[in-house]
């Protein structure tokens, strides 16, 4: 029926027309509901007023041995001395504050404008937390209740957990409870702790820069770690004194001043000596760390066993032979610089010298002053001429620094070449001295023990360990006109040396003459393969000889390569984390072999090297500790001695020494102690002698047999690769006819 202009239309209910406002409202009901029925049971499972005061922490992580000893763990009680906030530093307190909660006096536990301005800027690209103090308590007194993963459910429940906190304690008391509760890395727990740890000193007496270096630890302990990482540390310093100068609570003209100072630690572990394998640990500790954080772990209490591949017999024999050794060439290097004219012809029954390095000090009376400028004794009087003056008058003071200063350094490392394992690691004579680990840390010239990936190259190249080569002068043109002409200790012999002579004998004519004849690149690209990988190689004829810094750990890295026989696997410290159940998190086995090189030109190069220990450099692996089997390696010396190197391989063990004084201008008395194979190699010897006394390792294994070539000349057709037109000669040249690095 058609509807006309005159009929009524039927006009839609009132309900009909509220239908979508009562759904609406349904909706929002339900989910208010259930908002609240959710927020009821995170309020019931979060900590009340009992679990504040009782705040109890869970069993920590283990670092354990590959027999399964215990060796370590991610304690976060640790070493812990709680104070009263009277007991704290102000300029501690005030950066604490200015950098983690600028309004902690003005909220109740949770600060809505920085919630607003963290999630702003996380859309915007730039991730900011928006915790106050009292949260960050909550994480730290409640790990397990809380929980550590990301998610809206940890930060509610953390939300919750402070509000109740605020409402039991006065802001004095909880500022209190999270400066005596917060971790600090090696085992520490409280600012205090931290203040003596870091810079020996109570928090008391804390001044603006070290308040503001322990701060700057809180946005990441591991990243911001003076100790490993002091450029990082002292860039994220000089952030939290300029927050504090937005705050008002340090001048402009104090943050100039102060801004461009070094960090001035004086880091003390505490009862770090009486461990094994502490270096070690640290490096388990960061690898493991950076998987606890992609995984939402707590390793400070969710109670795991991280399973390494320290052999826990291997680890003493090291630190034994290193401690014992080192000891031992310290009183060498004392007394030969303690008179005028003295060496020490053998290392049998050294004696203590009544003044140890008296000689060098009155060669070198510069370096007193800027050792005394060094001191936190200097700092503290004022940092002033008066100050100094102060300071060289104290004797005790000065000579206690002259001894750090003379203290004699080492590092060691032991790998499985076939799995790339690390059986041993001792970075420092003493951990709680020197926790700068000389293993893979340190960057020092390899002098001769370089010298492998040259022959190594050549031999990739077609030539063999027969060639022959006359050892006379060297001389490479250089792209600024000059010549690099390197020299061997007693200069050129005139004599012929086969490759495999040349490299017995560390001869740096011979290995130059190789260098030029395979060219710098190739020798780049070989030592990369084989290992060397983190530090840069500069492209200079000088590198043969080994004048590029690089760590321990990448020659030992190499070395396990040629002893594998060109097949690599990179150095590993962990096998697998198991949880406290025995369930499996995570393994770490070893990948498929990467090729590094030829089969045959690893097995030639190896049956090279055993030349050194049979007749050369490194003979004294067998004359002097006695060590027997089937052993292949290098020495290495650099100029004035300032690096000593040895590194030896059997088919199941790889293990180097480096030894050297941390400041480089303090160097051996005399060339022979100086040396390679007679410093370094004593720990290696040292080391490989105990193990073959408990039968550690299996003596009787063999590389592969090769045959040797008869010597021949090299043919005249061999190009000579145009080495100085590859870069500038950036090395350090040999002065006065001193011998280049061997």
């Amino acid at each position: 029926m058609t509807q006309t202009p005159d009929s009524p239309r039927r006009m839609p209910s009132a309900w009909w027309r509220r239908r979508p406002l009562l759904w609406g409202a349904g909706v929002l009901s339900l989910l208010g509901i259930a908002l609240a029925a959710y927020m009821l049971v995170l309020v019931r499972s979060t900590p009340d007023f009992a679990a504040l005061q009782a705040a109890q922490q869970s069993r920590p992580s283990l670092i354990v041995a590959s027999g399964g000893e215990r060796i370590g763990d991610f304690s976060a009680a640790g070493h812990l001395r709680t104070v009263s906030l009277d007991q704290v530093s102000p300029e501690l307190v005030n950066a604490l504050i200015a950098t983690e909660d600028r309004r902690f006096y003005e909220h109740h536990g949770i600060d809505a404008r920085r919630i607003v301005s963290a999630a702003w800027s996380t859309l915007t690209g730039e991730i900011q937390g928006a915790s106050t103090l009292t949260q960050q308590l909550a994480r730290n007194l409640f790990p397990r209740e809380i929980g550590n993963r990301r998610s809206i459910d940890r930060k509610l429940r953390e939300a919750i957990t402070a509000l109740r906190i605020e409402q039991a304690y006065s802001k004095r008391q909880i500022l209190e409870s999270y400066l005596n509760s917060t971790p600090f890395l090696y085992n520490v727990r409280g600012i205090d702790m931290a203040a003596r740890t870091y810079f020996n000193k109570p928090a008391a007496q804390l001044d603006v820069l070290e308040s503001a270096t322990l701060v700057g630890m809180l946005k990441g302990n591991h990243r911001y770690n003076p100790v490993r990482h002091p450029e990082r540390a002292l860039a994220r310093r000089n952030v939290v004194l300029s927050l504090m100068v937005r705050e008002g609570m340090l001048d402009e003209a104090s943050y100039e001043r102060v801004r461009g100072k070094p960090l001035a630690l004086d880091f003390r572990r505490p009862d770090a000596a009486g461990g094994l394998a502490r270096h070690f640990i640290e490096q388990v500790r960061d690898q493991v760390n950076e998987w606890a954080d992609a995984q939402g772990i707590d390793l400070d209490t969710d109670g795991l066993t991280v399973e390494t591949t320290l052999d826990l017999n291997l680890q003493r024999f090291a630190e034994e032979a290193l401690g014992e050794q080192v000891a031992l060439m310290q009183r060498v290097a004392g007394l030969e610089w303690s008179q005028r004219a003295l060496q020490v012809p053998s290392a049998a029954k050294v004696p203590e010298a009544r003044t140890p390095f008296a000689y060098f000090w009155q060669q070198h009376p510069e370096l007193l002053d800027e050792l005394a400028r060094s001191s936190e004794a200097y700092r503290t009087a004022g940092g002033d001429a008066a100050a100094l003056a102060q300071v060289r008058s104290d004797a005790a003071l000065m000579q206690r620094l002259r001894d750090e200063k003379t203290r004699l350094s080492a590092g060691f490392v032991a790998l499985e070449p076939v799995t790339g394992e690390v059986k041993a690691w001792v970075g420092s004579p003493d951990f709680a001295r020197e926790p700068f680990d000389h293993v893979s840390q340190a960057r020092r010239q390899p002098g001769s023990t370089f010298k492998p990936f040259v022959y190594g190259a050549a031999l990739a190249k077609g030539l063999s360990s027969g060639n022959e080569f006359i050892d006379e002068p060297v001389h490479v043109a250089l792209p600024d006109g000059g010549s690099w002409s390197p020299t061997d200790a007693g200069g050129p012999t005139y004599d012929v040396f086969t490759m495999r002579q040349g490299l017995a004998q560390s001869r740096n004519g011979i290995t130059a003459q190789v260098a030029q004849i395979v060219g710098t690149q190739p020798v780049i690209d070989f030592a990369q393969a084989v290992g060397v990988r983190q530090s840069t190689l500069e492209a200079v004829p000088s590198l043969a000889l080994g004048t590029s810094p690089v760590t321990l750990l990448e020659m030992a890295d190499a070395y396990a390569t040629l002893a594998s026989m060109g097949e690599r696997q990179p150095p590993r410290l962990l096998r697998r984390i198991v949880d406290r159940s025995g369930q499996v998190l995570a393994t770490f086995e070893p990948a498929a072999p990467e090729r590094a090189v030829d089969r045959r030109v690893a097995e030639q190069l190896v049956d090279m090297m055993r030349g050194v220990i049979e007749s050369g450099t490194g003979s004294r692996l067998r004359t002097e500790f006695g060590v027997r089997g089937d052993f292949a390696g290098k020495t290495g010396t650099t100029q004035h001695g300032t690096d000593g190197w040895f590194l030896a391989m059997q088919p199941g063990l790889v293990a180097g020494a480096w030894v050297g004084f941390n400041d480089q201008r303090v160097t051996w008395r005399s060339n022979w102690w100086g040396q390679g194979g007679h410093n370094a190699l004593r720990i290696v010897g040292d080391f490989y002698r105990r193990a073959q006394r408990a039968q550690a390792l299996d003596f009787a294994a063999r590389f592969p047999d090769v045959e040797r070539p008869e010597p021949m000349a090299v043919d005249a057709s061999w190009p000579v690769a145009a080495t100085q037109a590859e870069a500038g000669e950036a090395a350090l040249p040999v002065d006065g006819g001193a011998p280049a690095p061997r």
